[in-house]
């Protein structure tokens, strides 16, 4: 996984309805959080590689969304850069292309400028089926239909099949915010988070769904991670170690609560690759 330390994160502006910028993060707590969040992906078995901050980029943290990671049939290993709807998150995606460029990645440029009017954030948005070729492409507030849709042009010829999820309630603005996979056949989501259509959708695509109320949702249960037989998250609610136990995943809480100031949570800190 590829993480971001947090040196200059702070809430400056709103970008969705958890951020306060009046109330303060305390930079001291984020970095203890954001340690005990990479200590848990490790001793979970996983790889963390680390890109380095930029000052003045606030929520590079967020690692999840400024670029989507690939591997299909015409490129073994790619990234599509992401164009962010907010202009100083746009300032974020050149650091992580050059990262990955340095790490043996192809870049597949989309062309989503200001003249397209499209947008698509990275795996907060386009979020991988596991064990599968098939990409659950959520949008409606940041990611947008037509940047969606340029997307799944771009993964014909890889081979991987995207699917288009509609979000309707402004809270859970990206998909990784009401939509986790546990594993091949389960997830956890939010039905209230999604258009009556893309919940058929989504039925069609796990044999088990779990529901969460949306008070659990807005404590970012369903921005969690499953790795390695873990699931990670910040907060472990009842209707969650209900699905946990089913599944058989061990629950790993890791407190991120300032991160969460800004709308982010565990899933949103990383990106897998």
């Amino acid at each position: 996984m590829l993480m971001c330390p947090p040196t200059y994160y702070t809430v400056r502006d709103v970008k969705n309805p958890f951020m306060r910028p009046e109330t303060p993060v305390n930079r001291e707590r984020a970095a203890q959080q954001w340690d005990a969040l990479r200590a848990a992906f490790t001793q979970s078995g996983v790889d963390v590689q680390i890109v380095e901050p930029v000052e003045d980029l606030e929520d590079m943290v967020f690692a999840a969304n400024q670029v989507f990671v690939g591997a299909g049939a015409a490129h073994a290993r790619f990234i599509v850069p992401s164009r962010m709807r907010y202009e100083s998150r746009q300032r974020e995606v050149p650091y992580y292309v050059e990262w990955f460029g340095r790490h043996g990645f192809e870049s597949l440029d989309l062309g989503l400028d200001a003249k397209s009017g499209e947008f698509l954030e990275g795996h907060g948005d386009l979020m991988w089926r596991p064990g599968s070729n098939v990409v659950l492409a959520g949008h409606g507030f940041r990611s947008s239909e037509g940047g969606v849709g340029r997307f799944s042009q771009a993964m014909q010829p890889e081979g991987i099949q995207v699917v288009p999820i509609r979000l309707v309630d402004e809270t859970f603005y990206h998909l990784d915010t009401c939509l986790s996979p546990l594993n091949a056949e389960a997830a956890l989501f939010y039905p209230g988070a999604f258009a009556g259509g893309s919940l058929d959708v989504l039925r069609g695509e796990w044999k088990r769904l779990y529901e969460v109320t949306r008070e659990d949702a807005l404590q970012f249960v369903c921005n969690g991670m499953s790795v390695n037989r873990h699931f990670i998250a910040s907060h472990l609610s009842p209707a969650l170690e209900r699905a946990l136990a089913i599944e058989r995943l061990e629950p790993v809480c890791v407190d991120v609560s300032e991160f969460e100031k800004a709308g982010g949570s565990v899933f949103c800190m990383k990106n897998a690759f």
